[in-house]
């Protein structure tokens, strides 16, 4: 569909935090993952995007001095305020990957970019209102054209919806499954996922889709579990149920895809190593959210991190993260776990980055599918096989 491209992939929004992260990856990775996996033996050719030519100058003579053939990386400008640059924009790629967030008020024009120019898309939104309103709005759209629209391709929410998909296939076939995702983590947020975490506070509610069960009578059913704060004993921790987009995900994929069994349920939770971790955590989130809401409050809010800021490479490098699956069937029981480094920035470019290469040069391999797609959906299998290639760790632990 997009062979002839000038690109196989552009990354818009590479003289942001995160973007730079992802151009960074694509330098020192990419050249190698893409050739590895192109039957024609084609080193990945790729572009940076975004509205600044001197600060797009800048990162380009950032990467070359990385590695010096990133001297063939192209410049494109575009800008989520201006459709024809986002269509000129998305003609040149076969793959364009968007960190510019907030997604809910500067996604969309881009979307549709790529709906128009049969261009596959891949994200890192976290954001329910926003991906509800693609599926409604595009999906059918994005079907009929043969494009993947792929939301939710970092840390949210790759290892959760990836990692519950590597924990169905672990159970036997046709039989119902529970799966509970435990998150633990250490990392640092940037300013850009602050301003977006701020957004989607002050406009409050979760996603629709997540909240309600699927399944006509005799179908296949898909729900969330009751949320519940827990002592887990095997973790000897606190669990409580996490607010993220990454059950919606899970719940999505499970209702696209008969692995997940004739009756499917998903819980989603955060690991505490104390009861008072728990309360002090429980209120500053509330405290956060309520601030949100108040104009002044949240102007105030958005000061404590800048968009363009983030960790540094030393912070980056202390940071990691842990996803435990608990699944079971009726004659099974399993752990699983997802694993890797910094969550919110070096694994999620690299997750990112993996997703867009995926779609550009493993298409044959991929699922026959198109629309607005969950990453499960849109990759599945290959996407973990890539990722496991890259050092994200995908385990058995028992059963």
């Amino acid at each position: 569909m997009t062979i002839d491209r000038t690109y196989d992939v552009i990354v818009f929004g590479a003289t942001g935090f995160t973007g730079r992260l992802v151009a960074e990856y694509l330098a020192t990775q990419g050249k190698e993952a893409s050739a590895r996996d192109d039957a024609a033996g084609r080193s990945i050719r790729w572009a940076i995007a975004g509205r600044n030519a001197g600060r797009l100058a800048e990162v380009k003579a950032a990467l070359e001095a990385i590695d010096p053939a990133c001297s063939s990386v192209g410049v494109v400008e575009a800008t989520s305020e201006d459709a024809a640059s986002l269509d000129r924009m998305a003609s040149q790629a076969r793959v364009v990957i968007t960190t510019v967030g907030p997604y809910s008020t500067r996604g969309e024009p881009l979307v549709e970019a790529c709906i128009r120019a049969g261009t596959d898309y891949a994200d890192l939104t976290g954001e329910p209102e926003f991906v509800d309103r693609l599926v409604e709005r595009h999906h059918e759209a994005a079907r009929a054209r043969g494009v993947r629209i792929v939301n939710c391709c970092g840390f949210d929410s790759i290892p959760h919806d990836l990692g519950a998909l590597f924990t169905v296939t672990r159970l036997p076939a046709g039989e119902p499954i529970v799966v509970e995702g435990i998150v633990r983590a250490h990392a640092s947020f940037s300013g850009g996922t602050w301003q977006s975490l701020l957004e989607i506070m002050a406009r409050g509610g979760r996603g629709k889709r997540e909240a309600r069960s699927e399944g006509a009578p005799g179908a296949r059913k898909v729900q969330g579990l009751k949320a519940r704060i827990r002592y887990e004993k095997g973790l000897r921790a606190w669990v409580c149920p996490m607010p993220s987009i990454d059950p919606q995900v899970v719940l999505r994929s499970a209702r696209e895809l008969d692995v997940y069994g004739p009756d499917f349920q998903y819980g989603h939770y955060m690991q505490v190593k104390s009861g008072l971790q728990l309360v002090v955590g429980i209120a500053g989130f509330g405290a956060v959210a309520a601030l949100a809401k108040v104009g002044p409050a949240r102007e105030l809010l958005r000061k404590v991190r800048s968009p363009g800021e983030g960790p540094s490479a030393e912070e980056r490098a202390r940071s990691w993260f842990q996803v435990t699956f608990q699944g079971k069937s009726a004659s099974r029981r399993v752990v699983t776990r997802v694993s890797g480094g910094d969550p919110g920035y070096s694994e999620t470019a690299k997750m990112v980055a993996e997703s867009a290469l995926c779609m550009a040069f493993d298409r044959e391999r991929l699922p026959a599918r198109a629309g607005v797609l969950t990453p499960a959906v849109a990759m599945g299998e290959r996407l973990i096989e890539r990722l496991q290639a890259a050092g994200i760790r995908f385990e058995l632990l028992e059963g």
